[in-house]
């Protein structure tokens, strides 16, 4: 089987994780529960040193030019959430948000990140009709959403505003002589003088 038959990528692996913790859980034995628990997080630790190691080593070859290297795994969704979820990215949360971003089909730019409460504001820069991005606006949320959640987990809360709609400038006529006056305008004025 090739390593990318075999690839789960974070989010399903995640919900498998919670679905397979859940029927633990139901079980309604906590001695299950708490090993079960205790498994999962022994696993993180060990997958998380040898994370830690990677990143080390690659960083330690002389001669070897590991910013191409370290860029291309940290583009990688999977590797990305991985050293996410082992606290190993060596990028900002305002770095991982643009990454992600960069990964959408439509174009969004980021209008804010509130840390505390986890809410990122975008607006669309797309050339839609509407002054949305091209895909539907569900389709493209959903993409958003699913790519901020392997780069950045720290967005809990995505909102969109519309983007601003490039209008074409009013044309404003200029003649070339001064305006003419209405005849009988001119009439009243011819009898006053």
């Amino acid at each position: 089987m090739s390593v990318a038959a075999r690839t789960l990528d974070a989010e399903q692996a995640g919900r498998r994780i919670d679905e397979v913790l859940e029927r633990v859980t139901a079980a309604g034995d906590g001695k299950a529960v708490a090993a079960a628990e205790e498994l999962v997080r022994v696993l993180m630790d060990f997958y998380g040193a040898g994370l830690a190691r990677i990143i080390d080593g690659l960083r330690a070859v002389p001669g070897r030019d590991t910013a191409d290297t370290l860029d291309e795994l940290l583009g990688d969704d999977l590797v990305s959430s991985l050293l996410v979820l082992h606290d190993l990215h060596p990028e900002d949360t305002g770095t991982r948000i643009g990454r992600a971003l960069a990964a959408v089909r439509d174009p969004v730019e980021v209008v804010t990140f509130d840390e505390s409460t986890g809410t990122l504001r975008l607006r669309t820069t797309g050339t839609g009709g509407c002054g949305c991005a091209g895909a539907g606006v569900p389709e493209a949320q959903q993409q958003i959403e699913n790519v901020l959640a392997c780069f950045a987990p720290e967005v809990t809360t995505v909102e969109q505003e519309p983007g601003s709609a490039t209008r074409e400038p009013a044309l404003l006529q200029i003649g070339s002589r001064p305006p003419q006056v209405a005849p009988a305008t001119r009439a009243t004025a011819a009898g006053r003088s």
